[in-house]
């Protein structure tokens, strides 16, 4: 495993090429200009050598696992990590009750069950004594989601997956560089999946990644993503190998399993590369952001607002600062007046938590039933079904963290501290 990483306190701002700070100003355009003046575009023709497989070599060398697989998205990712972890039709997929809807769809994709796993009130993250009262015979996979960048409860997690024979997908879309008791998230469960989309601490517009010590399982990660190609394999990318096959015979067979195109492309490739040559950069001014906003509490002394809870020997990469409005201390003051307050004084688009994914409407009305009604009939999802969830959703606000300066930084902090003030003047 790589050594814990640590943001550089000497990182300086990056600029584009207009002189504006910029979370795109390293290589990324020396290395989409590459792409461009290449002979092939496409990673699975090419040499082994492709952007797409520069950028796998590249991931495993940096979280000290043996095989990377890049994708399209990090909802491909996912769903291939269930085909990996061998969830079938009629299976049951245990996910937290608090994440985007992409865990549940995903699992859907798979003609599996969602089972919903209610949270800590501490961490926010999925409680392993409710997974535990969620197994049943059709259990087949667990996904834990490092939600806003803070690790799960991996220790009672893996132990409970130990015990009754199940994988553990790690959804690690918000969450880079984070470190659970010396161990960084993405190297800890059976498969870990990661998103490049463009709000995340790493990103390329759409993409995402896979990374695992399982070899037959990063091959059919790989082969999920890739038309089921049976040529490729846990580190071979290419859809034709150059040895032994006869592409010119016509009994020359190709296909052995089911699989979509979910092939990352060499342009994505290229600016994610890029963009992970500066993964310990791009972390840290996120931390030092969040820092910045932690500060502005405690001079404040503010009791309204709570954090997330990090435990002893975790570390958070905050893809957001994300805390927990406590109305009955602010003075009569709403969660929507405060975001009033916090845009007038100056701050972004002050963003609540995503609903929870079975009160969606996809979900809630049962439109997700006419996708296989003989798997999902009398399947149901009421209101109540996770109550920690439920309740603490309605009241997470999510501050933005993707600055790229301290001017910018400052701006938001400012803000902040304004409508604490007008609430506590109330």
């Amino acid at each position: 495993m790589s050594s814990t990483p640590k943001s550089n306190e000497k990182d300086t701002i990056s600029l584009d090429s207009r002189g504006k700070a910029s979370k795109f100003a390293g290589n990324e355009l020396d290395y989409v200009s590459r792409v461009l003046n290449a002979d092939n575009w496409s990673s699975t023709y090419c040499s082994s050598q492709s952007w797409v497989r520069s950028l796998e070599l590249a991931f495993s060398e940096k979280w000290g696992v043996k095989y990377a697989i890049a994708m399209n998205s990090g909802t491909s990712t996912l769903h291939a990590c269930l085909v990996a972890a061998g969830v079938k039709a009629g299976d049951e997929v245990i996910s937290p009750a608090l994440t985007v809807i992409m865990d549940t769809t995903t699992t859907l994709h798979a003609n599996a069950i969602p089972v919903y796993a209610d949270i800590r009130e501490d961490t926010w993250t999925i409680d392993p004594e409710d997974i535990k009262r969620k197994i049943t015979a059709k259990t087949k996979a667990i996904i834990v989601v490092t939600i806003y960048g803070l690790p799960v409860h991996y220790d009672e997690i893996m132990a409970i997956a130990k015990e009754h024979d199940l994988s553990v997908i790690e959804d690690n879309a918000e969450c880079f560089l984070s470190v659970y008791k010396g161990q960084l998230t993405g190297t800890i469960g059976h498969f870990s999946s990661y998103s490049f989309e463009n709000t995340k601490h790493l990103s390329c517009g759409e993409g995402g990644i896979v990374l695992t010590n399982d070899e037959s399982g990063a091959a059919i990660v790989r082969k999920t993503g890739g038309h089921g190609f049976m040529s490729l394999g846990a580190t071979e990318s290419r859809v034709v190998q150059a040895a032994g096959l006869d592409v010119s015979d016509p009994e020359f067979k190709r296909h052995d399993m089911l699989g979509w195109n979910y092939r990352m492309p060499e342009f994505c490739a290229a600016i994610a590369l890029a963009q992970l040559e500066k993964i310990d950069h791009l972390v840290g001014l996120r931390i030092k952001a969040a820092q910045a906003y932690e500060r502005t509490l405690e001079e404040t002394n503010c009791t309204f607002l709570k954090k997330q809870h990090v435990p002893d020997g975790w570390t958070h990469s905050y893809w957001c600062w994300p805390v927990l409005y406590l109305p009955d201390q602010a003075n009569g003051v709403s969660h929507k007046e405060f975001r009033q307050l916090f845009s007038s004084a100056g701050g972004s688009t002050l963003r609540a938590a995503w609903s929870v994914p079975y009160l969606e409407p996809l979900m809630a009305t049962g439109v997700f039933r006419e996708r296989f009604r003989q798997i999902y009939e009398g399947v149901t999802y009421p209101k109540g079904l996770c109550p920690t969830a439920e309740s603490l959703q309605r009241n997470i606000m999510q501050f933005k963290t993707s600055m790229r300066s301290e001017e910018e930084v400052m701006k938001e902090v400012e803000a902040l501290r304004k409508a604490i003030l007008a609430v506590q003047k109330k």
